[in-house]
């Protein structure tokens, strides 16, 4: 792990099986069936399992998951190993990694409380103006802005296909910028450069400044979610990330809470003198207007990791001369991260990914199962969702109790996000958890496709159903997780996210092309494609389970099959790097 990833030198590897080891007998190990809940959860096998500690520090264990029986100790507890997954001299934290501190669990817990004040709560909040910016396009629809330019639903479709095409080709190449400059930087750029955009937006007057400004600001925001979550995993281990970006999520459905009761005040500016009297033209200038300072604010306070958080000048004005932590606290931080996962020390935070290491990333096949569900897991829901307050003026509701009705659904949303984060880290199962949303959607879809157009109380039934789909379990924090996870180097973990985030934006695409104008307003046609994909990602997630299960197993057989000695000549001399690693071991 020493070696710098930079010097990949062959990132064609291939993966290993027993026959690449002959003159090792493989070791044959009962390993948990991949429907059972449970089971170990490490990055990297050590060397010698009776080698790892079994003291009472923090350092052992995750502070959040104490007592659990699926925590174990770190590959540095082994002296012997501990030399091969040392950091690279130029990463950012190397002065303070100690393999041998110790800390009491009350001293964790305090420092992850404050990064989760410091850190987190603030990404939450630039997530907030992210979603206030590209999803204000709602409630302007509610207040008439399609019919004021004189355009159809096609043409906003067309629109966002734009938007969600120049998002999708923007991911990457704004990861491997933040990745150069470093995402304390690149995230504050991003956000005043979008909210400019957002700001111009007031002054659209046809299809063709509408299809600009859609392309602009998909631009300009793509990459900042993958940046944020590149950015994160500096500060947290790989257990406590799906709960921090869980409460990312949140922060996104609560923003359309919010701009739910915003759009109530400011679309009531119709008839107001200025911007052709127009209620959404203000909308997206004040919104705009409120998202710009808090990407300058941001540029003030973001630090570029846990040992630099000192002010320099006025960068970083906000966290003081003295930084937050001290040389005690810097050193906890560190360690602890490393200890669980010694591959995010691979490369320092201001390292560029060289072309050789960008191929290696875009080729690493053991990633793919995860980029496949991210490409149509939210499908069969994203329409419904997108097209929810459409529908509801359509079914014959205000412009003012439709931007309130979507309230119940981001709730169930926050709800359903938090809780299933929350039980997939608890039990060890990501992708069977995953599956449930699919689960849940298909029978809403089932009942929407087969109801008569027009019964008693349809308007509320059909609104409670739309509701429920649009409030399904999200698990996006879960697989956004194990895809920072499964990477084992800062490389693929820096592309992984981008290509994860871009096959996303390519479903949302998708979804944008399946509810068509013909269809309207109860889209029996399109209801039945959102049924089929359900069905398709049924096979998805419990294809993925069985890949990662089945590869874990194959690596159990060849390393425990090994002697310490094969172990430590193969941490040695090998050319593998992070999840081609035998000793490397995928979430699921």
């Amino acid at each position: 792990m020493s070696g710098n990833d930079e010097k990949l030198s062959d990132p064609g590897v291939t993966e290993k099986t027993g026959n690449d080891y002959p003159n090792i007998t493989t070791s044959k190990v009962t390993h948990r069936p991949w429907w059972k809940l449970g089971g170990k959860d490490i990055s990297f096998a050590p060397v010698d399992p009776d080698s790892l500690t079994t003291s009472n520090a923090a350092s052992t264990e995750d502070v959040e998951t104490a007592g659990l029986d699926n925590i174990h100790g770190s590959v540095f507890d082994d002296s012997g190993a501990a030399q091969f997954y040392k950091p690279i001299e130029k990463y950012e934290g190397s002065h303070r990694f100690d393999p041998n501190a110790t800390w009491t669990p009350e001293e964790e817990t305090a420092l992850v409380r404050t990064l989760d004040w410091r850190i987190c709560l603030p990404a939450c909040t630039f997530f907030f103006a992210l979603q206030l910016d590209r999803g204000n396009i709602s409630q302007a629809l509610s207040d008439n802005m399609l019919p004021n330019l004189g355009m159809t639903t096609n043409d906003y479709n067309n629109g966002m296909t734009i938007f969600y095409v120049s998002f999708l080709s923007a991911e990457l190449p704004s990861q491997l910028v933040s990745k150069k400059v470093g995402p304390d930087n690149w995230i504050p750029i991003q956000m005043v450069l979008w909210s400019v955009v957002a700001i111009c937006q007031c002054l659209i007057t046809d299809r063709k400044t509408f299809f600009i400004t859609r392309f602009l600001l998909g631009l300009l925001e793509g990459g900042f979610i993958p940046d944020v979550i590149l950015y994160l995993s500096y500060f947290y281990k790989n257990k406590e990330l799906p709960a921090r970006l869980a409460w990312f999520w949140t922060s996104y459905v609560a923003t359309n809470i919010v701009s739910a009761f915003l759009a109530y005040g400011i679309l009531h500016l119709r008839g107001h003198p200025g911007l052709h009297g127009q209620g959404w033209r203000y909308l997206f200038a004040i919104e705009g207007g409120l998202t710009a300072l808090l990407g300058i604010l941001a540029w003030f306070y973001l630090p570029p990791s846990p040992t630099q958080t000192k002010s320099h000048g006025v960068r970083g004005y906000f966290r003081g001369k003295n930084g937050w932590f001290t040389e005690r606290e810097e050193t906890i931080m560190v360690t602890r991260i490393l200890r669980d996962d010694p591959g995010k020390s691979t490369m320092h935070n201001r390292q560029a990914i060289t072309p050789g290491l960008l191929w290696a990333s875009l080729t690493d096949y053991d990633m793919w199962p995860i980029y496949l569900i991210g490409l149509t897991w939210t499908i069969p829901m994203t329409p419904p969702a997108n097209y929810l307050t459409l529908t509801l003026k359509a079914l014959g509701f205000s412009t003012f109790n439709t931007n309130l009705l979507v309230i119940p659904s981001s709730v169930l949303f926050i709800l359903q996000l938090q809780f299933w984060t929350w039980l997939s880290e608890k039990f060890n199962q990501r992708f069977l958890i995953g599956l449930l949303s699919q689960v849940w959607a298909i029978p809403l879809l089932i009942a929407l496709e087969t109801l008569p157009v027009k019964f008693p109380h349809s308007n509320w039934v059909r609104y409670a159903i739309s509701s429920l789909i649009v409030g399904y379990p999200y698990v996006h924090a879960i697989l956004v997780a194990i895809t920072s996870r499964n990477a084992g180097t800062v490389r693929t973990r820096t592309v992984g996210s981008s290509l994860y985030n871009m096959a996303v934006q390519t479903s949302n695409i998708i979804s944008t092309q399946i509810y068509q104008n013909k269809d309207k307003p109860l889209y029996y046609t399109g209801n039945k494609v959102l049924l089929g994909i359900a069905a398709y990602n049924v096979f998805l997630f419990i294809g993925a389970k069985i890949y990662y299960t089945r590869k874990n197993a194959q690596r159990d057989q060849i390393w425990d099959g090994m002697t310490r000695e094969e172990k430590l000549n193969y941490l040695a001399t090998t050319k593998d790097k992070g999840n081609k690693r035998l000793d490397f071991r995928f979430a699921s």
